[in-house]
């Protein structure tokens, strides 16, 4: 399928609802349900070709194939290890996620978070899957992933060294659904390697679609003990962690905290001690042992203080890596809390996530819509931007602000994917800017980099940070906005998705021009209209027959080009002159007579002035983001994907030259003028049959 054709087949399968909780995309297009019964009709256990037990699905450098850490790695299938494997052992629970040879923590954060919401959980890993019951080595997970869910398939070889498993397991050693699970993840991230470092966050995401909330507790607000249980009771999953520096990752305090390391947050209670009450919150560490030490921790004098039905609701005795600890003394302790807010569109229950939400792809490419930030003012008007309209201010105004609150995530999509490539994620931000007066009532038109001079910024990411999404809680007056989202530098290259999330009325559309063209009219002139001096020219490039043929097109433009040494140019070819004289012939004789080429000679230099015109470092050529200004100086004015195009098909390295422009614009206007003679009811919509559209499409 050509691009156009996949970018339109896309927009339409998004449109139906592709995607969605309730429309699960095919992973890598792998029906699980097929692939199953033909494996149980051919006897044979499904073996994935798309994510196969070979080193390549290890990794590519630390867990590369000659990396010493990969020495003895074996692919082997749970009753291969174990003669009762078990897909789940008496529920999932917590205890099932034991982080092994692979610094994922954050990943089993967020499955052993997963597991205190067994709604979410049923969702996510199918529990009805087993090793008995027409068994045939193939298991498969829901995650979403970048806007879309995705039933994602593996088989159940999973790597072993010494008869072990080398990543995460469970206590129960014959139980297989988490370490099945971590093989979908490393699938759908390209290896197992890529799943080194990140935020528990984006586990928690992967899980749910939801949108994340991260609080620097050194700057928490007065009542994040609250927003803590609120999001707790209301479902939300929850990671927690200690900063610290490169030498001491996951090393262990004197009370047994372990810091660059990710904790779940399990639970938020109060307790009555004495007069007073005493906030607690309760942690588990995704190894499965390794607790504090401190007040509260499992076998600590404190308990005693309590009534024993408090002390026997809030279990607290088990070394299972999971332990309590007065709030204020995790607030001192820790650094960080990630908070994974649930969209309608995870739960069932009505009662919970009560958020509206609409989220948007776009993406930064390179010479078309990658600006960079604010600071590059020549090229951060070409980024995406994306218009929302606050209609309800809160209900409960903070200092008696009138103000409307939203949740903002960007996300950048498949960076981990790169890292076998050497690239990583972007530093990525946003500005959100007042949308001036005069715009107000022009709900499709870009605003330009002039605009932006004068603009006023309304609030902005604080720092362009290395993250696959930032995410901010934001309070602005009733009133229309834009969110440009944006890459630190400009020419930094990636997809992205915008999500807003919002409690109140709101409205939130991408904002992109509507192509429209004004196309010269065509102004009847006779022989007797054209000078002497044009008639001697043509003559001299016309021959004996009195008529241009393409390939003397070819000769004629390229020496003219070659005598402005002020243009660029690398010729124009013989396919882009045909075009030319398409464009002008009206005889069909595939010639231009000598009022043809009158008329084509007034448009090329028409042209010429509009490229010398952009040409504002006199350098010879322009550059992709002056194309777009001189196209609409030349009369076209078009959308996003139309300038990504035309950048992807006439600018070589970000440039182009003057023989590119000039065939740019030839094919516009031949484009154009053939849909202007099919939209005979003048309607914007043409309408053209089979062989109309090869004619059409094979001549062009």
């Amino acid at each position: 399928m050509s691009g156009a054709a996949s970018t339109l087949a896309k927009a339409r399968a998004c449109a139906a609802g592709l995607g969605t909780e309730s429309n699960v995309a095919k992973y890598l297009n792998q029906d699980f349900e097929a692939l199953k019964s033909h494996c149980l009709s051919s006897g044979q256990l499904f073996c994935d070709p798309t994510f196969p037990a070979a080193p390549e699905s290890l990794g590519f450098k630390e867990l590369g194939p000659k990396s010493y850490l990969t020495r003895g790695v074996q692919w082997k299938r749970p009753a291969d290890l174990f003669p009762d494997p078990q897909f789940i052992v008496g529920g999932a629970t917590r205890t099932d996620i034991c982080q092994g040879k692979l610094g994922n923590c954050w990943l089993m954060a967020s499955i052993a978070s997963l597991t205190l919401n067994q709604e979410i959980l049923a969702r996510v890993i199918y529990p009805e899957q087993s090793f008995t019951k027409d068994y045939a080595g193939i298991f498969h997970f829901k995650l979403w992933q970048y806007g879309k869910w995705m039933d994602v398939v593996v088989d159940d070889l999973l790597p072993v060294r010494s008869g072990k498993l080398l990543f995460n397991h469970s206590a129960d050693g014959n139980e297989f659904w988490s370490a099945l699970l971590e093989k979908a993840c490393a699938k759908v991230n390209g290896c197992y390697e890529a799943l080194k470092g990140g935020n528990s966050i984006e586990g928690f995401e992967d899980f749910t679609g939801g949108i994340a909330e991260c609080y620097e507790l050194s700057k928490a607000p007065s009542n994040l003990f609250n927003i803590i249980r609120q999001a707790l009771s209301r479902g939300s999953l929850m990671c927690t962690s200690i900063f610290g520096s490169a030498s001491e990752i996951e090393s262990v305090t004197a009370e047994q905290l372990v810091k660059t390391h990710a904790y779940s947050i399990t639970a938020a209670e109060e307790v009555q001690v004495g007069e007073s009450r005493v906030q607690l919150v309760r942690l588990r560490n995704p190894w499965g042992h390794k607790e504090w030490n401190g007040p509260w921790s499992d076998n600590s004098s404190e308990w005693d203080s309590i009534l024993p039905e408090e002390k026997a609701k809030l279990s607290h005795s088990a070394e299972d890596g999971e332990f309590w600890m007065a709030y204020s003394d995790y607030k001192e302790r820790y650094s960080m809390v990630e908070i994974c807010n649930l969209t309608p569109d995870t739960l069932a229950n009505d009662q919970l996530g009560q958020w509206a939400f609409q989220q948007f792809e776009g993406s930064w490419k390179c010479g078309s819509s990658a600006g960079g930030s604010s600071s590059h003012k020549d090229t951060f008007w070409i980024n995406p931007q994306y218009r929302i309209t606050l209609l309800e201010e809160d209900d409960d105004p903070v200092d008696n602000e009138v103000a409307c609150s939203f949740l903002l995530a960007l996300m950048q999509k498949d960076r981990r994917h790169f890292r076998k490539l050497g690239q990583d994620i972007h530093s990525i931000g946003y500005c959100i800017y007042k949308v001036p007066e005069e715009f107000r009532d022009s709900q499709n038109v870009c605003l330009n980099g002039e605009i932006f001079q004068s603009a006023t910024v309304c609030a902005s990411s604080e720092d362009f940070i290395m993250q696959r999404e930032i995410t901010a809680r934001l309070r602005l007056p009733p009133g229309d906005y834009l969110v440009i989202p944006s890459t630190s530098q400009p020419g930094e290259e990636a997809d992205f998705i915008v999500r807003v999330f919002t409690e109140k009325q709101s409205k939130i559309k991408e904002v992109d021009n509507e192509v429209a063209f004004t196309l010269d009219e065509q102004v009847e002139i006779t022989e007797q209209d054209i000078d002497a001096s044009f008639r001697d020219m043509f003559a001299k490039w016309s021959g004996e027959d009195k008529e241009i043929s393409a390939a003397e097109l070819k000769s004629i433009l390229n020496e003219v080009a070659s005598k402005h040494p002020d243009l660029k140019s690398d010729g124009f070819s013989l396919e882009a002159c045909r075009c030319m004289v398409h464009l002008m012939d009206k005889d069909g004789s595939a010639r231009l007579g000598i009022v043809e080429f009158q008329i084509l000679w007034n448009k090329i230099t028409k042209w010429l002035d509009i490229f010398q015109q952009f040409d504002q470092d006199k350098s010879g050529t322009m550059n992709s983001y002056e194309l777009r200004l001189a196209l609409e100086a030349a009369g076209f004015k078009l959308n996003n994907k139309l300038n990504q195009m035309l950048v992807a098909r006439y600018a070589a390295q970000e440039v182009v030259d003057f023989d590119s422009f000039i065939c740019c614009l030839v094919k516009l206007e031949a484009m154009l003028r053939v849909f202007q003679q099919l939209d005979t009811d003048k309607s914007g919509v043409a309408k053209l049959n089979v062989s109309e559209w090869l004619h059409l499409t094979m001549y062009e």
